[in-house]
């Protein structure tokens, strides 16, 4: 990649945390929306490696999903443990096909039993400090689509009149 298309942004790398550079040619209230648009760049053969959904106004949102007690934090430890179980069994009867479908469900109901106490003795010590469960999500207020200036009114040309420009 050359040090012209590091310095505008458009470096491509998963590891990068440069902010993206280029010409906003929509912006939209929601992230779907802005998806949509992008998803009409690709279907019009745009080059969609020079496009980018840049997030403006980040919000951490916790939306509360329930009031939690001993009996849920007791359930969720167990189904989680459960897996945890199923995992080990099937991949004990994977390593050692001679091995009964017993080892399986011994193996589920172990780890049920330990997802189950660990998980009620974390709630018992944490108990007074959150009592209720959540989903943490980071929001934006809007969402800019983005591309290199070359390509700018291309851009705009097969979005058409359906954004709000910024």
């Amino acid at each position: 990649m050359s040090n012209q298309q590091q310095r505008r942004g458009l470096s491509r790398s998963p590891l990068d945390t440069v902010i993206p550079r280029g010409e906003t040619v929509a912006s939209f209230d929601t992230y779907s929306e802005a998806q949509r648009a992008v998803d009409r760049l690709a279907q019009a053969d745009f080059p969609v490696k020079q496009v980018s959904i840049v997030g403006d106004g980040l919000k951490s949102v916790e939306r509360v999903t329930g009031k939690l007690s001993y009996g849920r934090a007791a359930g969720a430890g167990a189904l989680s443990g459960a897996w945890l179980g199923l995992f080990f069994g099937l991949l004990l009867v994977i390593i050692n096909p001679a091995s009964d479908l017993v080892f399986v469900g011994a193996a589920v109901l172990i780890g049920a039993a330990f997802g189950m106490m660990f998980t009620i003795v974390s709630y018992a010590v944490n108990r007074r400090r959150r009592d209720f469960t959540s989903v943490m999500q980071v929001l934006a207020t809007s969402y800019a689509v983005t591309v290199s200036p070359e390509l700018a009114n291309r851009a705009r040309n097969v979005l058409g009149g359906s954004q709000t420009e910024l």
